[in-house]
């Protein structure tokens, strides 16, 4: 979603810094941020190739990894963020989630709890600095056409279009830039009444 994200927000007008460092270590989130200067609006587009491990043989590691990945770095880019946006009482932090913490899923037993993390500290964060005029919100999305988790290789599978027509009332992927055009809606002075709300894009595979 990165591309597809800078694009449609640098057209909108906005200044884009993107960044793709590394955010296993503790204290990368506030050396990203340092390292940005002054931070409007946080978009969080963490990302992980999800495990397909039985929920009886997941292990220990592989939880830690996946929380590690998609978990971890929320609360320290707040840390590293929300004391402006406060102060200055004025920000948005968008968090781009996954809808599998919204229907259950086989085999995806620490991904969707982990993506399910994501949306429960979006909404506990969100009510706690709305009266600061922060906005914090979550776009949980999924059958969105990027090549992370939806590959040409996959969508030209017979079964994945078989999936396609059964699974999802549209009928067909939710283009890239459909999903940033939202994102960029949720950071914009328009959608200021947004409290920590998670919006499912996903062509109808959920509804809430």
């Amino acid at each position: 979603m990165g591309p597809a994200l800078c694009d449609v927000l640098g057209e909108a007008g906005a200044e884009v810094i993107a960044s793709t460092a590394p955010l296993a270590d503790p204290g990368a989130p506030a050396t990203v941020v340092h390292e940005a200067g002054r931070i409007d609006a946080l978009v969080l587009n963490l990302a992980l190739a999800a495990p397909a491990t039985p929920a009886a043989e997941a292990g220990d590691d592989e939880w830690r990894r996946v929380f590690a990945a998609l978990v971890d770095p929320l609360p320290r880019f707040a840390r590293a963020v929300l004391p402006a946006m406060v102060a200055r009482r004025s920000g948005k932090i968008l968090v781009i989630g996954s809808a599998s913490a919204l229907r259950g899923m086989r085999r995806a037993s620490t991904y969707s709890a982990a993506r399910g993390a994501q949306l429960a500290w979006v909404q506990a964060v969100g009510v706690e600095v709305a009266a600061a005029n922060v906005q914090v919100n979550a776009i949980a999305q999924n059958f969105v056409d990027n090549p992370s988790y939806f590959p040409a290789s996959v969508q030209e599978d017979p079964r994945f279009r078989d999936r396609l027509a059964r699974e999802v009332p549209l009928g067909r992927l939710v283009s890239a830039r459909e999903d940033a055009a939202f994102a960029a809606y949720l950071l914009s002075g328009a959608a200021d009444c947004f409290v920590g709300q998670v919006v499912p894009l996903c062509g109808g595979w959920v509804q809430r």
